[in-house]
């Protein structure tokens, strides 16, 4: 007896050793768990800046954001900012696992390893090639992992394996912000908005990609189920989550309804999270999304 108490003790040491340190526009609330750090983005109206989750909430964002006549801007975190998180967590005893929004949508990632050179062995950053709920899918990963035991460098190899199942679609219900952040041309924008065209995207390897434009939400609700379905469905086992942008989730109730065949008899219930600014500055108010861990590579 006294050896497995011994045996317990050293393992619940190990498992209190790691820590997460995620940045927020993976949109997991400040304070949500004591193992997970989240490090806010700078979100400016003008010439004000917010720290988002912290002196801006997702609700008080959306106000701003339709109050707004010009777009926000959303900053990468700097090197300096993940320092301090890493020099807190060290000085602790802890060792960091690391895990940005994706790459190529931001410098954060980059911020993040230039920051993590000076302290080899004790933080480990991971790209999660992925955003809002998709990241906060593999977070919650993480720290399932963390409960399982294994070792930050187990932790690490299966996050880099298991983030390429993941998969995160979305129904936009405008193309009014991607035109105002210049990421298409006005005449397409003000094309798409006269055929009501919602466009159905998703996130390959950390890039935006579109699956398809849709005439409606019936259609674009079709093309979400059409994605899930290519990809093998959803893995139950692993975390998902569904998310929306704006100030009510109206939209994103009529399409679990809609959707029913895909949830009914497989989960208790579905998790859902408000998306920030990060992405919200994009896409607008009115956009859905599911982030699941696919059954099947992609």
């Amino acid at each position: 007896p006294a050896t497995m108490a011994g045996h317990l003790r050293k393992n619940e040491v190990k498992t209190m050793s790691i820590r997460i340190i995620t940045d927020s526009a993976a949109d997991i609330p400040q304070n949500y768990d004591e193992k997970i750090l989240v490090l806010p983005l700078h979100i400016s109206f003008g010439e004000e800046e917010y720290l988002d989750g912290v002196n801006l909430s997702h609700t008080e964002f959306y106000e701003k954001l339709i109050e707004s006549d010009e777009l926000p801007r959303t900053s990468q975190l700097p090197p300096f900012e993940f320092e301090e998180a890493y020099r807190k967590v060290t000085e602790a005893g802890d060792t960091a696992i690391v895990i940005t929004l994706a790459g190529k949508l931001s410098g954060t990632y980059q911020s993040a390893c230039m920051a993590a050179e000076k302290y080899e062995g004790k933080v480990h950053v991971v790209d999660s090639e992925s955003v809002t709920v998709g990241q906060r899918a593999l977070i919650t990963y993480a720290r399932q992992l963390i409960d399982r035991d294994l070792s930050p460098e187990e932790i690490v190899a299966e996050l880099n394996s298991a983030k390429r199942k993941i998969q995160v679609v979305a129904l936009l219900d405008t193309l009014e912000y991607l035109k105002k952040g210049g990421r298409i041309p006005k005449t397409v924008a003000a094309f798409g908005e006269m055929l009501s065209i919602k466009p159905v995207v998703s996130l390959e390897r950390g890039e935006v990609v579109i699956l398809g434009k849709a005439h409606g939400s019936k259609n674009g609700n079709n093309l979400l189920m059409k994605r899930i379905r290519e990809v093998g469905g959803i893995d139950y086992d692993m975390p998902y989550f569904l998310g929306y942008t704006g100030l009510s989730d109206k939209l994103l109730q009529k399409y679990i309804k809609d959707s029913s065949v895909l949830w009914e008899g497989l989960v208790d219930e579905l998790p859902i999270s408000t998306v920030g600014g990060t992405i919200g500055t994009h896409v607008g108010p009115g956009a859905i999304a599911v982030a699941f861990f696919a059954k099947e590579n992609s």
